[in-house]
């Protein structure tokens, strides 16, 4: 099973902003499974859906 990163947003957004959790609730009202995950080296927030490799 892999994961197919769909967006990347920098941790330091705005104090109060959340773009990468606004952007996945987005991506799962329209069905997929994406979750927010920490990509510490890049200091970064990934948006992510996991599935089956083709």
């Amino acid at each position: 099973m892999g994961a197919k990163m769909l967006e990347r947003f920098p941790a330091g957004a705005p104090r109060g902003s959340w773009p990468a959790e606004e952007y996945a609730a987005q991506r799962r009202a329209l069905g997929e499974a994406a979750t927010v995950v920490m990509d510490l080296k890049s200091d970064a927030f990934l948006v992510v859906v996991h599935g089956d490799e083709d």
